[in-house]
């Protein structure tokens, strides 16, 4: 198996969860979360953050409805996914994070979170997520 190095982001309005993990252990690391205004981050701080971690390619949760149709969330995402691919020339995959949120928050109240999800976001421990369910897909 060849070494795989990924930076995985959860797309959101105003955070984007990170994760950075690689394939050899299937294990991934939560980042610090980018703040976002209407989705867009500072890209200064997105390529700051390509240049420390080197990563191979870039993941990006994809936010399917239950149903497997797409939200405006969904496109949102995926034009994110094209703009990190753009800017930064690396592959990009979008994987489906159903769920992931929720497992977020379980996760996060079992280590103590208070439910202050504004204040105390879980996107970069649902990228965490993603990105260890794509390694378990791969």
């Amino acid at each position: 198996m060849k070494s795989l190095t990924v930076l995985a982001f959860d797309y959101g309005l105003k955070n984007i969860g990170l994760a950075y993990g690689q394939n050899i252990t299937g294990t991934a690391t939560e980042l610090p979360p980018l703040r976002a205004r209407d989705g867009v981050p500072n890209w200064e701080q997105v390529a700051d953050l390509i240049k420390e971690w080197q990563p191979q390619l870039l993941l990006v949760g994809l936010p399917l409805n239950m149903d497997d149709t797409e939200s405006d969330l969904s496109q949102r995402a995926r034009k994110f996914g094209n703009r990190l691919h753009g800017r930064f020339n690396l592959p990009v995959e979008m994987f489906d994070e159903r769920l992931t949120t929720r497992l977020a928050k379980e996760e996060a109240r079992d280590r103590g979170h208070k439910g202050d999800y504004a204040n105390l976001p879980v996107d970069s421990i649902a990228a965490r997520l993603l990105l260890e369910s794509w390694f378990s897909a791969s």
